[in-house]
């Protein structure tokens, strides 16, 4: 039988699996890899949001089917929030929506809005669900170089397309490059968008993980925003939450809309006391977000200081769970993924290579801070060591 399979032909190989399969394979020969690949929390849910999943579920009532969309109270949690965070009014009815996650979220909003014949605007590097999530849709994908210019490239992809896009998505802080934004930002974003009449979707996972002062804006902030513009933020990150599988979507009643509605073909939302731990969480204690943001932030010094004194020069973010490392320019031309590969075999370190995220990333690779203090500084000598053999650099550790 032929495995005539349409939408994952249009699904290019999965580059982090390559690397994947070379950590395993190293790992089963009793070697110590550093794991800094997958941006997956390390450490547990803080435990107030943890004793209140156990609390509910031991509830009898609470293991039925629940709402696709959410249960009220959890949508109301989500409008407070916003209105708290940054005094942006949402109804809950028509303006929130809960998802399984906001890689979910994304998917059957794509799949709700778009198909063959309609065009998206992606960012180029990106977080894969940003532009996959799109072309599984059937949509087609034209990519906006992340530049210094980006306005520019922005402009000159609007005007390349015909038909015009049809939706334009967008992550500040961003996923892989770390990159941020203030409001000035997604005013000139809402305000081009409003022009050609083109949806925006702005994923807000890293909200929380923010350093140096650094506050991350939300682009429901600009007036006139909800008119063409949802936002999606995760609990994964905020409250070490990855496996609980907790998102919404906020913003346009439109898209929110059709976003309930092909949920409601394809999911009965989750479980239930895994929402009302949601509502722990949000409105709960926030030091936990404090503290968490804090621990990257430790984490990201010791990795960007110590590269840095090995001489990989390496500038550090001012968001997000992520390291945007330039590859160093003797080994440049291997491109990302070799250059991960070697990383894995000679300093024992995994990384995410850049090509994964789009062509525009394939001269970095990515830094996830998931390793502790003392591993990461052992990554860092294992890196250094990989540089002496290679005679690339005469480091401050050497001297």
């Amino acid at each position: 039988m032929k495995d005539d399979f349409p939408r994952i032909n249009r699904l290019p190989p999965y580059v982090f699996n390559i690397v994947n399969e070379l950590k395993a394979q190293a790992r089963a020969r009793g070697e110590d890899i550093i794991d800094f690949g997958m941006g997956n929390p390390d450490q547990p849910t803080p435990q107030h949001i943890v004793d209140k999943l156990v609390e509910v579920a031991q509830r009898q009532d609470t293991h039925r089917y629940s709402l696709s969309r959410g249960i009220p109270r959890l949508r109301r949690a989500i409008c407070q929030w916003y209105k708290k965070r940054y005094d942006v009014d949402l109804d809950s009815e028509s303006e929130a929506i809960v998802t399984i996650g906001s890689k979910e979220g994304l998917a059957h909003l794509a799949l709700a809005t778009v198909g063959p014949g309609d065009a998206v605007l992606v960012p180029n590097p990106a977080y894969p669900i940003h532009p996959y999530g799109f072309i599984i849709a059937g949509a087609e994908i034209r990519h906006v170089p992340m530049t210094d210019d980006f306005f520019t490239e922005l402009e000159t992809a609007i005007q390349d397309i015909w038909p015009r896009p049809k939706m334009l998505v967008l992550n500040y802080p961003s996923n892989p490059t770390t990159e941020t934004v203030d409001l000035e930002f997604f005013k000139r974003v809402i305000d081009i968008a409003r022009e050609h009449e083109i949806w925006v979707v702005h994923d807000l996972a890293y909200a929380d993980i923010v350093f140096d002062d650094y506050v991350a804006p939300s682009i429901l902030q600009i007036p006139g925003a909800k008119d063409i513009a949802v936002e999606f933020y995760s609990l994964s990150k905020s409250y070490n939450m990855p496996g609980w599988r907790v998102g919404f979507m906020c913003g346009n009643k439109s898209l929110v809309a059709a976003l309930a509605r092909m949920k409601s073909y394809l999911d009965y939302g989750m479980f239930t006391p895994i929402q009302v731990a949601a509502i722990a969480a949000l409105e709960g204690p926030q030091d936990c977000v404090k503290e968490i943001s804090g621990m990257y932030q430790t984490r990201r010094d010791v990795l960007c200081e110590g590269l840095s004194a090995i001489g990989w020069a390496v500038e550090k973010p001012k968001a997000t769970m992520f390291v945007w490392a330039p590859i160093p320019e003797a080994y440049v031309e291997m491109g990302s993924l070799e250059f991960s590969k070697k990383l894995l075999k000679d300093a024992k370190v995994a990384v995410s290579p850049g090509i994964g995220f789009g062509s525009y990333g394939d001269k970095f690779v990515r830094f996830g801070l998931i390793e502790n203090e003392h591993r990461t500084r052992q990554a860092v000598r294992g890196i250094r060591d990989m540089f002496r053999n290679d005679k690339v650099f005469n480091s401050e550790e050497d001297e």
